[in-house]
């Protein structure tokens, strides 16, 4: 065998062969493994180092790939890919080209879903579940989901359909005590009751094994009913919610112990009907740095494994921390800004106000679409909410949007962080589609700063509308300005001209502005003067800018980080349609799913960075060029 137990595993069924004491030394190695690629890669470390045990358990039970796991969001998976033949491309993981830091069908038949957003596990367990049966098949389903996103809607929605249809499903509730933010709502304090009660089986089964040994009428009254269990239930463990729903309830037990585990699944397997298993663990075993800041280790950049401190210098405040900080400010002098977060405080820049203003502060827990009418419910009654959430996540609450902010036209401000591509996450996280969703709604204003200091001031232009109004920028810190807290409205749909040129104009949104300098420099040495065009607005559009562009030049270029369909080019498109004097040409995100790696290597990938953008727009002149001089010939 291998100095490493783990190089000795290629799939899955290598663990069977291990006894007890390998099966440690194997746990050691993957957590070493984890936090050697992520100290260098960044990634989700702290969720991984606290399911090793738990995911070595459940392929000991199972047969996979015919037997299969749904991790819910995924970002929990790594040791799974590690044991299912990924192991020698585990260092490619979130590269440009490498294994996703998500489940992929692509990358193996061991993932068995494509996941990347939290709480629908048990739905898509239960539809392969309900098709297993349809088809006769008799494969096991696991929904691996975590405490945090048992929070979220979908997945109650999905329990209770579990308890209805009474089918074979399996639920893992790996809890962990923590989401991204940590757990708040009512289901938490439930978890904990039941935490504190862990001799509840062992009790139950104690009290059942005395009462069969009264005689003559022991054994009648262990079969005669359910009625004493019940109320045994009720007494030691406070709602028995699971239970309640039909589905019948294993645990707590100890997910950092391989053999428990995999008693649990097979003792699941054995009974008819749905079965949740009830899984504690610690994030971030097994590393001190993430057991102590799991928070920090949900998802890091490349650290220095002895101290756990990041690797890059401390930069600028990132879009997300300049907003949290101008939000704070402004609620010292207007009492009625009040805060939502779906379980992303310290991700959105919250964190922020909810020190400075706590009982302003509301975080909802994984449910953006309660969040987003809870906020509607407050702005109803004359409170000004302000909504932060990640870009990709908000579209999981698009019919609240429309019913809910925009029908009745509620000034409910959204400030959308992660806007276009994120990087290193993936599809699953890239902000790809929000001018495109947002802009089609009814009274929205949709807007996104070329810089900080244009934030703040799109802040005050958010709450001064009083419309719903959506402010997007992306992941990071903007080009460097000197920003001053200046909190003065701009005017509603109103652009500015950042360079006047002729022949060809750029008008480009948020982050594209600072794109659009550099193309408009490397056209300068090949002898164009451009127009650059900070557009700030996608909704209301500034008509009245595009008229004077299309009037006075050749060309209108459109730059934005959202999919080319539907975005701000699309915007323009509309108001150039009946124009005849001046072409367009839109540039944005492809229109297929834009897979992981650096921002540079992405926004080439998508011809989006400047050289790329300069020469396609000098091609297009000089085709431009020849058909004129054509049409002049003829």
């Amino acid at each position: 065998m291998p100095d490493r137990i783990l190089d000795s595993i290629s799939l899955p069924e290598g663990l069977k062969d291990l006894d007890a004491a390998q099966l440690e030394k194997l746990a050691k190695e993957i957590r070493t493994e984890m936090i050697n690629v992520t100290s260098t890669n960044g990634g989700h470390l702290g969720p991984n180092l606290g399911v090793v045990e738990l995911t070595i358990g459940l392929h000991m039970a199972i047969e996979s790939p015919k037997d299969k796991i749904i991790w819910d969001v995924g970002h929990q998976a790594y040791v799974h890919k590690l044991l299912t033949g990924r192991k020698d491309q585990f260092s490619t993981l979130r590269q440009y080209g490498g294994i996703s830091g998500f489940p992929k069908q692509s990358e193996s038949p061991h993932d068995a879903f494509d996941t990347g957003h939290a709480s629908n596990s048990i739905s898509v367990a239960m539809g392969a579940a309900i098709a297993r049966d349809l088809k006769g098949s008799d494969e096991t389903i696991i929904a691996v989901i975590g405490d945090g996103s048992m929070t979220g809607g979908m997945a109650f929605e999905a329990l209770n359909q579990t308890g209805h249809l009474k089918t074979n499903i399996i639920i893992v509730l790996n809890d962990n005590e923590m989401s991204i933010d940590g757990n708040v709502g009512a289901l938490s304090c439930y978890l904990n009751r039941i935490r504190l009660a862990p001799a509840y089986n062992k009790f139950r089964h104690d009290i059942e094994e005395a009462v069969r040994r009264i005689p003559a009428i022991g054994e009648k009254v262990v079969s005669a009913g359910e009625t004493w269990k019940t109320s045994l239930k009720q007494l030691v463990v406070p709602g028995m919610l699971f239970e309640e729903l039909g589905i019948k309830y294993i645990g707590p037990i100890d997910g950092h112990d391989v053999d428990a585990v995999k008693k649990g699944v097979a003792m699941a397997k054995e009974i008819d009907g749905p079965i949740l298993i009830h899984v504690l663990t610690k994030k971030g075993l097994g590393y001190q740095p993430a057991e102590q800041f799991p928070e920090r280790f949900h998802g890091t950049s490349p650290f220095n494994i002895k101290t756990g401190l990041p690797l890059a210098k401390k930069s600028r405040p990132s879009y997300g921390q300049v907003f949290g900080e101008s939000l704070a400010r402004l609620a010292i002098d207007d009492q009625k800004i009040v805060a939502v977060s779906a379980a992303m405080a310290q991700g959105t820049g919250l964190d922020r106000f909810a020190a400075a203003h706590p009982d302003r502060f509301f975080d909802v827990g994984i449910a953006e679409q309660h969040g987003v009418t809870f906020a509607a419910g407050m702005a109803q009654q004359g409170l000004k909410p302000v909504v932060a959430i990640y870009s990709t996540f908000l579209q999981r609450a698009y019919d609240q949007l429309v019913e809910d902010i925009c029908l009745p036209g509620l000034p409910v401000v959204f400030a959308l962080d992660r806007g276009g591509l994120v990087g290193d996450d993936g599809p699953t996280h890239h902000g790809a589609f929000d001018l495109s969703y947002l802009s089609h709604m009814p009274n929205m204003v949709v807007m996104a700063p070329k810089d900080d200091a244009e934030l703040r001031q799109l802040v005050g232009t958010a709450f001064e509308c009083g419309q719903p109004a959506a402010i997007r920028y992306p992941r990071g810190a903007g080009p460097e300005v000197d920003s001053k807290n200046d909190f003065t409205p701009l005017p509603l749909g109103k652009s500015e001209v950042l360079v006047k040129g002729e022949q060809v104009a750029i008008l480009a949104i948020g982050r594209m502005v600072e794109t659009g300098r550099a193309v408009v420099d490397l056209l300068k040495k090949e002898g164009l003067n451009c127009t650059l065009v900070n557009a700030r607005f996608v909704k209301p559009i500034d008509s009245e800018m595009i008229f004077q562009m299309a009037d006075s030049h050749d060309l209108l270029v459109t730059l934005e980080d959202n999919s080319i369909v539907g975005g701000f080019g699309s915007q323009v498109a509309q108001v150039v349609a009946s124009l005849n004097q001046c072409r367009l040409v839109n540039f944005g995100l492809p229109d297929y799913f834009v897979s992981h790696g650096s921002i540079e290597q992405l926004f080439k990938e998508v011809g989006l960075d400047s050289a790329s953008l300069s020469e396609k727009i000098l091609a297009i002149l000089k085709t431009y060029e020849k058909s004129e001089a054509r049409s002049t010939l003829s």
